[in-house]
């Protein structure tokens, strides 16, 4: 339960043709090569993940050209379609509505970009960076915001990573009912909760290689599609226990994202809170919130800096 400090930090990278992006994204690596499944190493998986993006995302495969032309990485151009990605299987609660989204990331601290991205790929977006330029929650200029958390399913199939599907979401789609529509036909690899929010409507939803889309029964969501929860599962990540906190606490309570049960504590097993975002899509601004610290960024005002935070204490 000790404290720990952990460094993130706030980039702007335009529509990433000015070198800002790939300068980044290849500070990355090895790292970042780490990804890519053994699938996505062959020729035959590298063809099947191109073509798999163009059928789900023509309208980022642009981007996805212009970024990998500039990465000079083997491997770089599959890496980016997401398609050919190694599972992860991560903690976080989210909730949603009254036109914001409040969410707490939990994973392992080294194992976490940190990495705030304002960019200008197809249209403003603002958010969560990780893999390169996949999302694990944002919001667009539009007033839609986005977040995942793990569907608590350790189950794998083909599809994308939910990070470029995220980015994806946010590029493409001005309100929820437009996510949810697009979100039907696109193959997700692993169990995860989606939650969306406008101005008008919030929605969890629960996709998996192994289910349909389904609508979730409230616009929260920790890290489980069905119960009752296996109790060896809720013993390890108490995911029931913190579905029913964020439902009491409720999307303007962030006092209660920062202490436990909603706060936690498990680095070692990947399952240490490392942020909390308040997005409010609407007013094009989002703050992230750390134990006795917090961080505003929006469209009209981006700042690039970098802040190394206390985790793990102030309780």
């Amino acid at each position: 339960m000790g404290e720990r400090r952990k460094t993130f930090r706030a980039i702007e990278v335009a529509d990433g043709t000015d070198g800002r992006w790939a300068s980044y994204a290849r500070s990355r690596w090895p790292a970042a090569d780490g990804w890519l499944n053994e699938d996505g190493r062959t020729a035959d998986g590298a063809k099947r993940a191109r073509e798999l993006f163009e059928t789900h995302m023509p309208e980022l495969v642009p981007v996805l050209d212009r970024l990998a032309g500039q990465l000079h990485r083997p491997g770089g151009a599959v890496f980016l379609t997401h398609a050919a990605l190694r599972p992860f299987f991560s903690g976080c609660t989210q909730t949603a509505g009254q036109g914001a989204l409040l969410r707490n990331y939990d994973f392992g601290p080294d194992d976490c970009e940190g990495t705030i991205v304002s960019s200008r790929f197809l249209r403003p977006v603002i958010g969560m960076q990780e893999a390169g330029w996949g999302l694990l929650d944002g919001m667009n200029d539009a007033g839609l915001a986005v977040s995942l958390t793990f569907g608590g399913r350790t189950v794998h199939g083909p599809g994308f990573a939910v990070l470029i599907v995220l980015r994806y979401l946010l590029e493409t789609c001005d309100t929820v009912d437009q996510a949810v529509r697009r979100l039907r036909t696109i193959p997700v690899n692993v169990p995860q909760n989606i939650t969306l929010v406008d101005p008008e409507q919030a929605v969890t939803l629960y996709v998996g290689p192994d289910i349909p889309m389904t609508v979730a029964p409230e616009s929260c969501a920790a890290n489980h599609q069905q119960a009752p929860v296996p109790q060896e599962q809720e013993r390890f990540s108490r995911t029931q226990e913190r579905l029913a906190a964020i439902r009491m606490s409720g999307v303007h309570d962030v006092a209660a994202m920062l202490r436990p049960p909603l706060y936690q504590f498990e680095y070692d097993e990947g399952l240490g809170t490392l942020y909390t975002a308040r997005y409010q899509p609407a007013e094009g601004r989002v703050t992230y919130y750390w134990p006795g610290e917090h961080w505003e960024q929006s469209f009209d005002a981006f700042t690039t800096d970098s802040r190394t935070v206390t985790i793990g204490g102030g309780h």
